[in-house]
């Protein structure tokens, strides 16, 4: 199976689950970098968020400063998403293929998303981030902090779950190419039933002039 169909299919077998144990895990990871959009962004800003499940806990943050546009592969977490927060606009898409006007939003965020997404694409989705973002705007994502060629786990809260990353090193320099200046960069472990699973967690800046 095409792995964006394990990823699709996957997050609508587990929809219900997802959106009950999404909050309960890495909650300081989570609440550190949504603050660092709230706290760096101005009021009423545009905000593209990659992947956003059911739209809790970090779409409804988010929209309480923002207006946000929320994207996902899995059109059950996009049906969950619009009843949790019928005032936000959601997109049932594949986050590689959406076709956005450049320089339309001042802030992406991306968390725990890109890891499903087959890693030779990594690289392009990070260029398109960059033409959508405004100049100044920030992305704040989480990406893999070691190496996978594309694994796919069949008992994921449910059900099979493709995931495919880079290491972090590789990652911070993909950023960088893609023409973002890194605010900051670092890899935060945390436990996920009983596990450590490490993800680099990168804050990053277009430039105001190229």
């Amino acid at each position: 199976m095409d792995p964006k169909e394990i990823v699709a299919q996957g997050y609508d077998q587990i929809a219900a689950r997802y959106a009950e144990w999404a909050p309960s895990v890495r909650v300081e990871e989570r609440a550190h970098y949504t603050n660092v959009l709230l706290e760096s962004l101005p009021e009423s800003a545009e905000i593209l968020e990659l992947g956003c499940g059911s739209g809790l806990p970090t779409t409804r943050r988010l929209a309480e400063r923002f207006h946000v546009t929320g994207v996902d592969i899995s059109g059950q977490q996009i049906g969950l998403a619009r009843q949790h927060l019928p005032d936000v606009n959601f997109v049932h898409a594949d986050m590689t293929t959406l076709n956005l006007s450049p320089s339309s939003f001042d802030g992406v965020a991306a968390f725990y998303a890109i890891t499903h997404v087959p890693r030779e694409e990594h690289q392009k989705l990070l260029n398109s981030i960059v033409r959508w973002l405004r100049p100044g705007g920030l992305l704040v994502a989480s990406m893999g902090a070691k190496q996978s060629a594309g694994d796919v786990e069949e008992e994921w809260l449910g059900a099979p779950m493709y995931f495919s990353h880079f290491d972090a090193e590789t990652n911070r320099r993909f950023v960088e190419q893609a023409g973002l200046q890194v605010v900051t960069a670092s890899v935060e472990v945390a436990e996920e039933d009983g596990e450590g699973v490490p993800f680099l967690w990168v804050v990053a800046r277009k430039p105001v002039r190229p």
